[in-house]
């Protein structure tokens, strides 16, 4: 049997190479690289999704999270903080630039259920916070300062000490939103753009009036005297100025007040999320001190006595 001779070796096809393609070299990204790529991918990974008219679902979007390597927990995170934004828009307007921002926000995710959750800030804002419901819904309450009697006690005598900062907001919000089977998002907003309106609008007047105190001297001088000398002039420019110089820095002033309001409201929020997540989302009020807490229900006792005193039918004589 004779061997067959070794086939030829097959032409390579044009534009073909044999030679590997160097591979990049691997190396450690830091914490800016890291974000940016896996911000890019994600960005081209949902580009490149069918996605039609309605978007990605949450299904969709977890399942492109572990294509990136994304941990699930953080995404839900994510999810949950998302829904439970506020559409704030970067305050540009007058009133923003001088006094400060309108709302005070303040978001942290505890452990706890959203019912538990939303039970423990009723009972929180009710008893603690001398504030009344003024909506509800599934995932968000809102509320309003007190205007009973025992309210007006409460934040004139300031009993417990908290001084009440959430009264000076005209609605306080919370919305609650659930990230897994143990932890919700908590996002509380206060909002004090009226609060905020009123010192600008008093800042103004301030201002307005040390303007007036200033120029009113050397107008009433120019109209009276008839044949002003320089120094006249110069004397009453001197003043002009100094009114109009004072009035403007103290309506500054009052209007840039506004900004501490704001930071003892930030801190009132914080405080909230504070006792929620040492609670560990356990509904319940903080105690009062005993003497307080009677005295709260002594009010409480003798308004509803005045109350019902002032219907009983009176007899005749």
């Amino acid at each position: 049997m004779t061997d067959r001779p070794d086939p030829p070796p097959s032409p390579k096809k044009a534009g073909t190479s044999s030679v590997a393609v160097p591979q990049p070299a691997s190396r450690m990204l830091d914490r800016s690289e890291l974000e940016r790529v896996l911000a890019r991918a994600a960005e081209l990974q949902a580009h490149n999704a069918d996605m039609g008219e309605g978007g990605l679902s949450e299904a969709q979007l977890m399942e492109i999270g572990r294509d990136v390597g994304i941990s699930p927990q953080h995404l839900r995170q994510a999810l949950a903080e998302e829904r439970g934004r506020l559409a704030l828009q970067r305050d540009e307007s007058f009133e923003g630039r001088v006094a400060g921002p309108a709302q005070a926000v303040a978001t942290r995710t505890v452990s706890g259920t959203p019912e538990g959750i939303m039970a423990a800030l009723l009972s929180w804002m009710d008893n603690e916070e001398c504030l009344q419901v003024k909506r509800r819904f599934p995932d968000r309450s809102t509320w309003e300062p007190r205007r009973d009697f025992v309210g007006s006690i409460k934040r004139g005598l300031n009993i417990g000490g908290r001084g009440y900062a959430l009264t000076k907001a005209t609605e306080v919000g919370a919305t609650v939103v659930p990230v897994d089977a143990g932890r919700v998002l908590v996002q509380l907003n206060a909002d004090l753009g009226p609060a905020r309106r009123a010192r600008v609008v008093g800042g103004g007047v301030t201002a307005a009036g040390g303007m007036l105190a200033g120029v009113s001297p050397l107008v009433i001088g120019a109209a009276l005297i008839p044949d002003p000398s320089l120094a006249f002039f110069a004397l009453s420019g001197a003043i002009a100025t100094a009114g109009t110089l004072g009035g403007v820095m103290g309506g500054l002033g009052i209007a840039r007040t506004h900004r501490s309001a704001v930071t003892r409201t930030q801190l009132a929020l914080e405080q909230i999320l504070d006792h929620l997540q040492h609670s560990s989302g356990e509904a319940g009020r903080g105690k009062l001190p005993g003497v307080l807490d009677a005295a709260e229900r002594l009010v409480r006792g003798t308004v509803s006595e005045i109350q019902t005193r002032s219907t009983w039918p009176r007899s005749k004589p």
